[in-house]
């Protein structure tokens, strides 16, 4: 807008909005909370108030939606229009939106796959990782200018606050799993309860006794006996 190209700003406050409420309708028809959307420099993010331990096929199809819609969408007006400004945006954003780097979605898509085969607390650290040298690459590689020096570090402070928030995050996690029953299917025996995986119930053989997640939980959080 300050720089008058209000023909393009128009375009992509469009695609950003038809890209959220992909997000926002299948977050709905799963039941999940949203708190609030965030416009943001590169597009917007919609944050919700709901329990780390949500099955990962429900955020895997809430993630997705978005990218889809967009496409959709885009084909749709393109077609209609023959505006190939409209392709040049909409190719961007998804470009753009699809790389790791928190919070994008293409770092929500990496940490789902890692959560997939490792634990929570080793997924959520690689995707922080991962965004880091996403950002480095992107400094080195591309042909930086002021935009996009202005969006990356936004980005940066981003990731930063994230690895200081590592900590929080993964005792709320366990706190979860203590104060709450999830109907996980799946079974897995461990050693440590840095080990524990999304969309599992563990078993954990510590001093050579099996016990469940809730007794060592309730070891580590029993506050008033560490008093």
């Amino acid at each position: 807008m300050i720089t008058g190209n209000f023909k393009g700003f128009l375009i992509f406050t469009t695609i950003t909005i038809v890209h959220e409420l992909g997000h926002i309708c299948t977050a709905l028809y799963y039941k999940w909370n949203i708190e609030k959307v965030i416009l943001l420099p590169f597009g917007a993010l919609t944050v919700f108030h709901e329990k780390i331990n949500k099955p990962l096929k429900e955020e895997f199809l809430i993630l997705i939606m978005g990218p889809l819609i967009q496409i959709f969408f885009t084909i749709i007006v393109v077609q209609l229009t023959h505006n190939q400004d409209f392709q040049m945006y909409s190719n961007l954003i998804l470009f753009f939106n699809l790389l790791p780097i928190y919070p994008l979605d293409g770092s929500k898509l990496l940490n789902i796959i890692l959560n997939k085969i490792t634990s929570f607390k080793k997924s959520h650290l690689l995707t922080i990782y991962i965004s880091f040298l996403t950002i480095l690459f992107l400094c080195i590689k591309s042909n930086l200018n002021l935009i996009l020096i202005l969006i990356l570090i936004f980005i940066l402070i981003k990731v930063i606050e994230e690895l200081k928030n590592h900590h929080n995050l993964f005792n709320l996690f366990l706190l979860e799993r203590l104060n709450n029953d999830f109907n996980f299917k799946k079974r897995k025996t461990i050693n440590n309860i840095k080990q524990m995986k999304r969309d599992y119930k563990h078993t954990i053989y510590q001093n050579k006794k099996y016990h469940t997640e809730k007794e060592i939980l309730r070891k580590r959080f029993d506050f008033k006996r560490k008093i």
